[in-house]
């Protein structure tokens, strides 16, 4: 039979449990949306990564013997292979604004082919969109309003040439 005391003391704890959870109950979801957020953005970044491959590998064979000229820029401004690759590009991110850009650099000297070898570096800058609430501020780019958090890719490939 319990006590008088020990009565008096359970009524004075009534809503006890209620106040304990609305003091950890914000914190709680915080961690969850912040532990969902960096899956979303480890996603993204996978996506952007296999996108920014392939976008190497047609920059890459684009720029193969006429393909991609350092001084002329030949056909337009930007060569076939970045026209190429910013097609592709819009092709693989449709509702996106992804920047693309690539160049070709020289990297060691084959002394079989008697020539130097290249390499083509793509990168891209991929507009990467935090959808859980709180923590999409912590880790947003600014402004923070916008819930972006860019994400700067680079690629290298070696430029394919026929060895005749």
């Amino acid at each position: 039979m319990p006590s008088i005391f020990s009565r008096k003391k359970a009524e004075g704890r009534k809503g006890q449990v209620t106040v304990e959870l609305m003091l950890v109950l914000p914190v709680f979801f915080m961690m969850l949306f912040f532990i969902m957020e960096i899956g979303n953005l480890g996603y993204q970044t996978i996506l952007a990564n296999h996108c920014a491959y392939e976008l190497a590998r047609i920059g890459s064979l684009v720029a193969g013997p006429s393909g991609y000229d350092n001084d002329t820029n030949s056909r337009t401004e930007e060569g076939r292979a970045i026209n190429k690759m910013k097609s592709a590009a819009r092709k693989m991110f449709p509702n996106t604004s992804v920047q693309v850009t690539g160049r070709a650099v020289s990297t060691t000297w084959d002394r079989q082919a008697q020539r130097s070898n290249e390499d083509f570096i793509v990168t891209i800058r991929y507009p990467a969109k935090l959808i859980f609430p709180g923590s999409s501020y912590a880790l947003a780019d600014n402004p923070k309003s916008r819930r972006i958090k860019y994400l700067n890719i680079s690629v290298r490939m070696p430029i394919e040439k026929p060895f005749l």
